[in-house]
């Protein structure tokens, strides 16, 4: 598997993504500039990833302008292959966006820019895992109609949920009001990932937290 990050105006996460994929998870990794659209390198057992950071300066909605960009035209083209696709904090407001995951990132609750690490539950693993991973972001609210939480909990496409450093889901675990708590979704058919934390900033020793090597091995096979 091979990885290729997108880089944006304005993205300032991208740096983070390519070297946590290339020195702490020995990966390769190519750059994808936002004016390119050539992947026919890519296949659909590779991943693009959309880093976090504020995409054409977040004019208009975040991700609403990065969504028409010439390579998320390819993106789109490549999930609807199957490619595998994740979308970090930015990428996920990006996926929402481009109508390659449904609902949309509102305004935190408290109208705060939130920085700091939160736990989250892996919803789709027996034992309830839960990690301690990094957020960062203004609008981060996840939100969606109440048939549209019905499908995402039937098909199984709600990955992670905030909670405790017990897993356990409360309001004061809640940082950014999210409906249901929901902190990371895939799509119907489970090659299209998003989340607001950020995996890549908790994969070094370094940082003194690995959990994000859980979400990377979790989401895309890889530790």
């Amino acid at each position: 598997m091979k990885f290729g990050v997108v880089v944006f105006p304005g993205s300032n996460c991208d740096r983070d993504m390519i070297e946590t994929l290339s020195s702490d998870l020995n990966q390769e990794v190519r750059v994808l500039w936002h004016k390119d659209r050539d992947l026919s390198d890519f296949k659909s057992n590779d991943c693009i990833l959309l880093p976090g950071g504020f995409s054409y300066g977040d004019y208009l909605r975040c991700g609403a302008i990065a969504r028409f960009s010439p390579m998320m035209q390819s993106v789109i083209d490549f999930a609807s292959a199957g490619g595998k696709v994740l979308g970090v904090c930015n990428g996920f407001q990006i996926l929402c966006e481009s109508g390659l995951l449904p609902g949309v990132l509102l305004r935190n609750a408290k109208q705060q820019f939130v920085c700091k690490n939160v736990y989250v539950k892996n919803e789709r693993q027996p034992d309830g895992q839960v990690l301690k991973i990094p957020i960062a972001h203004g609008e981060g609210r996840y939100f969606a109609s109440a048939e549209t939480l019905e499908i995402l909990y039937a098909n199984n496409q709600v990955i992670y949920r905030y909670c405790n450093e017990l897993g356990d889901i409360d309001e004061q675990s809640n940082p950014n009001g999210a409906i249901d708590h929901i902190a990371g979704i895939c799509n119907a058919a489970g090659n299209v990932f998003g989340m607001m934390p950020h995996p890549e900033r908790a994969c070094s020793n370094a940082l003194a937290n690995q959990d994000g090597r859980r979400v990377f091995a979790s989401l895309l096979a890889i530790g």
